[in-house]
């Protein structure tokens, strides 16, 4: 297994929407379980394919339950309302208020290529939110206020130019 690094803001690969895997390969399999190590790592509770480069529809997941992983996911319903500090390992020491539906319930594959549902609210149901909007090109930066939005762009560019006072 391989720790790969983590793509960061302004990476093209985290602006694009991700293959369909057309079938669960031994390659497949390989790029999970390199998946989970680099999200242990990092540390993280989610981490999508794109993430490390590799623009496949995939994300691996542990929230403390059990490690699970998706492939092709999509979201098929949603409820509530629930705003909390969001953090992504694709814009490191950032977190955020952001709005999302409280309850999440995702289909997809699992590593067998087998129907798989996960379903949850809080903490799963914003995984799933997060991970699958990798998987479509979106990052949280996109689910914050207009506002909150701008200076958090103002502050990554600063940070990238290495300006004083970012953050």
């Amino acid at each position: 297994m391989a720790i790969f690094p983590i793509r960061t803001f302004g990476d093209p690969v985290l602006r694009a929407a991700a293959a369909t895997v057309d079938e669960v390969t031994s390659e497949l399999e390989r790029l999970v379980d390199d998946m989970f190590e680099t999200m242990y790592d990092a540390p993280g509770v989610g981490l999508a394919a794109p993430q490390i480069g590799v623009p496949k529809a995939v994300f691996v997941a542990d929230i403390g339950d059990e490690p699970f992983v998706m492939i092709n996911p999509q979201i098929v319903e949603t409820s509530g309302e629930w705003t909390y500090d969001e953090g992504c390992l694709s814009v490191p020491g950032r977190w955020w208020p952001i709005s999302r539906p409280a309850f999440a319930r995702a289909v997809g594959l699992d590593i067998d290529g087998r129907p798989v549902e996960y379903s949850g609210e809080d903490l799963m149901g914003r995984v799933l939110q997060h991970e699958i909007d990798h998987l479509g090109g979106t990052l949280l930066l996109e689910r914050l206020s207009k506002r909150t939005k701008k200076q958090a762009l103002k502050e990554l560019r600063e940070e990238a130019l290495g300006i004083r006072g970012a953050g």
